[in-house]
């Protein structure tokens, strides 16, 4: 039950009516009207703009537009306790109780739909995250753009909507030869005593790969390690299984599983970027051209060669942008130009691509390349995952970490666990960098959101303990009739927000919301809680220790969104703390 809805399809009825009545001009489309949380400032539950938004075609003032309107609106709605009109025209609707104890009747009967938009056209999502090269474990950057990920699909599949999670795997170009090459050398430190090659700047130096290098020995002792030349490409499958194995375990321990993991190398050897050239080649979108010294480069030092270019700029790139090296191999971005291609021949309705803070600049490209293939703009949408600073006594944190230059996934779960690192990842949007805490993320206080949420599903346990009764178990209301306090309602009214917030975070892909939002509902519990420290009133536990219906029917509300949430998440609620 959306209450911004079901009172925005009210408002629209009450226009039409209005208008057969010749007292009201009504533009072609009502798209532009609202029904919206008003601010905290004034006492009321729902706010709209109908006013402001008919006050020209009418040729009224919005405040005197919004006048007549309000008597019309409250005229023909009996659970409208009254409508006060603000500047600049804003008419605000508060409900009578009797609003709010139909609103919990409905919702507790429909308890598992609540939050879904069931209007809306549902799609086929593609979500592309993570694709970090397989040359080692994940680290942190990688596990912000990853939880970002996974929780917009969570989000989407929650709105009903059909997802696929994919891992687009590099595992072809110089960096996966350099990566193998350094297994290599790892193989022959254990094998023939040589030292690894540290004055090798193009090798991967950590000491991860000497597990890499052992399982690799163990499973595989009738391969020759004598000349790398005769084993590159066997032992370049070996090593990229090894570093898949661990990052599918990095995610595993994140909770965190992908449906497709799609190879570049595969997608080479098929000709598939053969193919994708062909066709924009059909389409004229490529030419031979040369490409100009990027800003900041010394053009001393630029050698302008004639290479094939995708015409990018036709669709709002700065520059064109090569498909083929100097050497005729292929660039990188041929390669994800025909994987976009391969995505789009799987007839999703919406792909989705999660790319680190270091790829932003890369975004105009690949979306030019998809709007050239598919001729439909807004096809790709791209999502930018911003920085991670980890911080703890103040300063900036580095844990202990097998040397490498980063500090990975299982670092940071084995210092703060996996509900921490999922909850605390999601607690600004993902395009501003985030501070990591670690005081605050073990601090058993409202400065700790992950603590505060959890704490809040754990005190509404406690009570239904207390009567012996399972919290997950559903609750069947018949005559329920009883009306709640200010208080009370004012919890209800959070609640009753929660169907925006999933639509916000679903529509924006903006998966911040969720923890934001279970946050604020914990905080209202929370305080309401304490009330009970001074009012017998408001304790959940009556003098006879009992609780009465309204209150059990209060609290199962609370929880179950408090539940929906963390589920969307993916971090549990235990219900002792």
């Amino acid at each position: 039950m959306n209450i911004f809805e079901q009172y925005l399809d009210k408002i629209k009825q009450t226009l039409l009516d209005f208008s057969k009545k010749g007292d009201l001009v009504l533009p072609e489309t009502l798209d532009g009207i609202t029904a919206e949380i008003p601010p905290s400032k004034f006492n009321s539950d729902i706010s709209t703009n109908v006013a402001m938004v008919l006050a020209k075609i009418n040729k009224k003032p919005p405040l005197e537009l919004a006048n007549t309107l309000s008597d019309e609106i409250k005229k023909n709605d009996k659970l409208i306790d009254e409508i006060s009109v603000v500047k600049p025209g804003f008419i605000n609707i508060k409900l009578k109780p009797v609003f709010w104890t139909n609103f919990i009747k409905e919702i507790i009967q429909n308890s598992k739909s609540f939050g879904i938009n069931t209007k809306e056209n549902k799609k086929n999502y593609l979500i592309e995250f993570v694709s970090a090269n397989p040359t080692g474990p994940l680290h942190v950057g990688h596990c912000r753009g990853a939880i970002l990920g996974d929780v917009i699909a969570n989000i989407l599949l929650f709105n009903k909507h059909k997802v696929t999670k994919e891992y687009y795997v590099n595992d072809y170009g110089n960096q996966i030869m350099n990566f193998t090459k350094s297994v290599y050398y790892r193989i022959r430190e254990i094998n023939f005593n040589e030292p690894f090659p540290k004055d090798k700047e193009d090798l991967y130096p950590g000491d991860y790969l000497i597990d890499f290098a052992k399982n690799i020995l163990n499973s595989n002792k009738k391969i020759d390690f004598e000349k790398f030349e005769n084993i590159s490409e066997e032992l370049t499958v070996l090593s990229i299984d090894e570093a898949l194995k661990l990052i599918k375990n990095n995610l595993n321990s994140l909770g965190i599983n992908h449906d497709n993991f799609v190879s570049e190398k595969k997608l080479v050897a098929n000709k598939e970027v053969e193919k994708v050239i062909e066709f924009l080649q059909k389409n004229k979108f490529v030419y031979k051209g040369k490409i100009k010294a990027p800003a900041g480069e010394d053009n001393d030092n630029w050698v302008e060669r004639e290479q094939l270019l995708f015409r990018s700029t036709d669709f709002g790139d700065d520059k064109d942008r090569a498909l083929q090296k100097s050497d005729g191999a292929w660039t990188y971005f041929a390669s994800d130009v025909a994987y976009h291609k391969n995505k789009l021949d799987r007839k999703f309705d919406q792909l989705i691509n999660i790319l680190g803070a270091d790829h932003a600049g890369y975004i105009k490209r690949i979306s030019s390349s998809v709007e050239a293939i598919s001729n439909s703009k807004g096809k790709l949408i791209c999502k930018v995952s911003q920085l991670v600073k980890l911080i703890k006594n103040k300063k900036p944190f580095k844990m202990s970490k097998r040397k490498g230059d980063y500090i990975t996934v299982d670092d940071l779960i084995n210092e703060v666990g996996k509900d921490a690192t999922r909850f605390i990842m999601l607690n600004r949007s993902s395009d501003v960098e985030l501070d990591f805490d670690f005081d605050n993320v073990i601090e058993k206080s409202k400065d700790n959101p992950l603590y505060y949420v959890q704490y809040c599903y754990a005190r509404i346990a406690s009570v239904f303990r207390h009567i012996d009764k399972d919290l997950k178990s559903d609750i069947k209301i018949d005559n329920y009739d009883f009306e709640y306090s200010y208080d009370e309602i004012n919890i209800l009214k959070k609640i009753s927000e929660w169907p925006k917030c999933i639509d916000a975070s679903s529509n924006k892909l903006e998966p911040h919301r969720i923890p934001t939002y279970l946050y604020e509902l914990a905080s209202l519990f929370h305080a309401y809680w304490n009330l009970g420290k001074e009012n017998p009133e408001k304790r959940f536990i009556n003098k006879e220790k009992k609780i009465t219906e309204d209150k059990l029917v209060f609290l199962k509300l609370i929880s179950n969104v408090i539940k929906s949430g963390m589920d969307i998440v993916g971090v549990s609620v235990p219900e002792k703390m």
